[in-house]
């Protein structure tokens, strides 16, 4: 049996694309944007989908796809308005075909009835664009594709009888001229699509495919009814019908035969240039003959003959492109037009496994182990003579590794947009469970980021945005009361600064009630009621484990873990948050990241005999303390006066217990650091033993949590260094434990 297991994973990559495509369409509808911007992108994401599950045997998912894809027409066909009651099923069919494309990658059951609930407003709303009837197609659901009556010829008997006449009622036959000539002089495509019943039992209907055919060009249709058999013996799942289709148009061959990719398996499919005269359209090909047997006492069917028919209404310009044709997932079979698409779209795309990619990541750092070896070993040798052409070629070696690195960290990296565009719903479903009114703006959704990152970025900005829903911004009647509109504004915004990535999240809401806050934490037991906080660390409370300041538990907020793990996972990524607010007018959450999780830029200090590592994104500046500008503080600290400004310092030795260092200031190096809050700290170190690329170890996959540390590397002489976490030694004093790290 063959194994399809590579072609499901990149079926499955695909819909999750295709699905995030369809909900920021759907999401961009809902904005008040033009609908006929978005809604054939709509609509081809759930055709695809239901394509590819057809082609895999998903049978529910493409039940499901198919009811959703049939409304999705109605709105574009502009049968059915998009107004806020339709977009919210809309988001609903979304949810449910998410869930099915979950199942069937999870190879789960789907549960019986699943989906059901959606499914009937999906057809209300197809009885409601059809004009409320009982769900046949009215005729002017057809009106753009002008079938023409065929003419009526001999017809064979079934022993001897003609059929009897009843079998043809509601089917009315008129002559065509004998030498009628199809199209006018024209260039274009004759198709011949004859379907097999399998294209209808996957839920395919031919209408969809030629108006699809329709955009390209002008389209003129012909019906081969003389496989039809008497109404007593016809299938419902039968194939019997067969069609000619001439389109005057100049597009490419390949978006012809694009409209047809998810049918081409079900279906006898020809292609071919039309000729200057096309003459009258031929009959299409013989039909197969139907797996299942017809009755020996049913009547042969009745032959008819195929009639041309009269083009149908106004031609679509030949430039604009097919639908199909952007949707399609499949190289088209001309390679040299694929790649002049590809290029005129921005490049060519290849999809590589990320167990593949992460492979390749884990050899450059590997390569950037091996240089600071190859670096160490040349520190003994002299740079002239017979070194000389070595250390020259060594240092070209190190700048061909660097920029192999920053090209494997670029293939990870990823836009945030594909994170951002899962809050506009949750913006929208907040709004309507709170009852207030509120509207998200984003801006650098084109920022790249580590995948890593970006993957574990969902959770923090989920409850960041829940937490300024419920707390941040007030009802309509409170921001009117207030002089504000009362519609409020949520802005998430993302940019690259100093090696790191900022994610900020602000709201224009009520800002944060500092004296409730202090309540709270003196009942939880979070702070003394004798404490003395200044504003900043009175916000930082919001991020205790627990901490809640609603007064009821709802589904939104009052259970006191959101922002706590928007910290914690912020930490865990070797990021920082910090808050500020101004009461009356809002907050703003800043994420501070890393750009990558794999390799980062670092300087490498000394305290007695160990070695660490001071991430160079997090360095303001290095010195040497001078007599005078470095004091005692009145809590028994020291600080660093620093053009005017109090900087606190905290000695590593200390930190860590570490034996042997330097205990005289004027020896020592002070490195200036930024840390949470935006604040600096002067960490205490022996000697600064210069800057280098570092390959970042998980110290907890490998060892366990050290407070103050925040992951390892291999140095060149094979040892291993601890990187530190700034925010950490900051805080931290000593670590909890007490333990020597040597």
């Amino acid at each position: 049996m063959a194994d399809f297991s590579d072609f499901k994973a990149t079926f499955f990559q695909e819909c999750k694309e295709l699905l995030e495509n369809m909900e920021a369409g759907l999401m961009a509808m809902d904005g008040g944007e033009d609908v006929s911007s978005h809604i054939d992108a709509i609509f081809r994401a759930v055709h695809s989908v239901k394509g590819g599950a057809g082609a895999f045997g998903f049978n529910k998912l493409v039940e499901f796809a198919h009811v959703f894809e049939t409304v999705l027409d109605q709105v574009r066909q502009g049968a059915l308005d998009p107004g806020a009651d339709v977009l919210q099923i809309l988001l609903q069919a979304g949810d449910v075909l998410n869930d099915l494309v979950t199942m069937a990658e999870s190879n789960a059951a789907v549960p019986d009835g699943y989906g059901q609930e959606v499914r009937a407003k999906l057809h209300e709303l197809e009885l409601r664009g059809q004009g409320g009837g009982d769900g046949d197609a009215p005729m002017e659901e057809f009106d753009d594709l002008d079938f023409m009556p065929v003419a009526a010829t001999d017809l064979p008997d079934a022993g001897g009888e003609e059929p009897a006449p009843e079998a043809f009622d509601g089917i009315e036959f008129q002559p065509v001229p004998a030498d009628a000539t199809g199209l006018p002089s024209a260039t274009g495509y004759r198709v011949s699509f004859a379907p097999r019943p399998e294209l209808f039992r996957r839920s395919n209907e031919p209408l969809l495919l030629f108006r699809e055919l329709r955009r390209l060009g002008t389209l003129t249709v012909a019906c081969d009814v003389s496989a039809l058999p008497d109404l007593n013996v016809l299938l419902a799942d039968g194939a019997y019908l067969r069609w000619t289709l001439d389109l005057v148009s100049d597009c490419p061959i390949d978006q012809v035969r694009e409209v047809f990719e998810f049918v081409e398996d079900d279906c006898d499919l020809k292609v071919e240039p039309l000729a200057a005269d096309p003459g009258p359209m031929p009959a299409p090909p013989a039909p197969p003959v139907e797996a299942r047997p017809i009755p020996a006492t049913a009547p042969a069917p009745a032959a008819r003959a195929v009639a041309a028919a009269a083009p149908v209404a106004e031609p679509v310009p030949a430039a604009a492109p097919s639908p199909a044709a952007e949707s399609a997932k499949v190289p088209p079979k001309d390679s040299g037009e694929a790649q002049r698409k590809d290029e005129a779209a921005g490049g060519i795309t290849i999809r590589v496994d990320l167990d593949r990619v992460d492979r390749v990541v884990d050899m450059v750092g590997e390569l950037v182990i091996m240089q600071a070896m190859l670096r160490q070993a040349m520190g003994d040798l002299p740079r002239d003579g017979k070194y000389g052409a070595l250390s020259r070629g060594l240092e070209q070696l190190f700048q061909i590794s660097r920029e192999l690195q920053e090209s494997v960290m670029a293939i990870r990296a990823q836009p945030v947009r594909s994170v951002f565009q899962r809050m506009p719903r949750l913006v929208r479903e907040l709004s309507n469970q709170t009852g207030k009114k509120a509207r998200l703006v984003m801006q650098g959704e084109a920022t790249e980021v580590d995948k890593t990152v970006t993957e574990r970025l969902a959770d923090p900005l989920t409850h960041m945005i829940r937490n300024a829903l419920d707390h941040g911004i007030e009802t309509p009647e409170e921001r009117i009361a207030a002089g504000k509109p009362e519609e409020g504004v949520v802005h998430i915004s993302a940019e690259h600064k100093g090696g790191r990535i900022i994610i900020q999240l602000t709201d224009d809401g009520r800002g944060i009630n500092r004296e409730r806050v202090r309540q709270k934490a003196i009942e939880k037991g979070l702070i003394a009621a004798d404490a003395v906080l200044t504003d900043e660390e009175t916000d930082a409370l919001i991020f205790a484990p627990g901490f809640s300041t609603a007064s009821t538990i709802s589904n939104i907020s009052g259970r006191g873990v959101g922002m706590d793990v928007v910290k914690r996972n912020v930490q865990d990524l070797g990021g920082r948050v910090t808050i500020r607010s101004t009461p009356g007018k809002g907050s703003t959450i800043s994420l501070t990241l890393p750009l990558t999780l794999a390799v980062m830029d670092g300087m490498i200090v000394s305290s007695g005999a160990e070695t660490f590592i001071v991430p160079i994104s997090n360095i303001v500046e290095c010195l040497r303390p001078k007599n005078g500008n470095v004091q005692q503080a009145g809590d028994g600290g020291d600080v660093l006066l620093l053009r005017g400004e109090v900087v606190p310092i905290q000695r590593l030795s200390q930190v860590f217990e570490i034996a042997n260092a330097r205990d005289t200031l004027a020896d020592c190096v002070i490195v200036v650091v930024e840390v949470e809050g935006g604040s600096k700290l002067g960490i205490v170190v022996d000697e600064l033993l210069g800057q280098q690329q570092v390959v970042v170890k998980s110290i907890e996959e490998n060892y366990g949590t050290i407070p103050g540390i925040g992951a390892a590397t291999i140095m060149g002489n094979g040892q291993v260094a601890l990187i530190l976490d700034v925010d950490a030694v900051g805080s931290a004093g000593r670590p909890a434990n007490g333990r020597h790290i040597h």
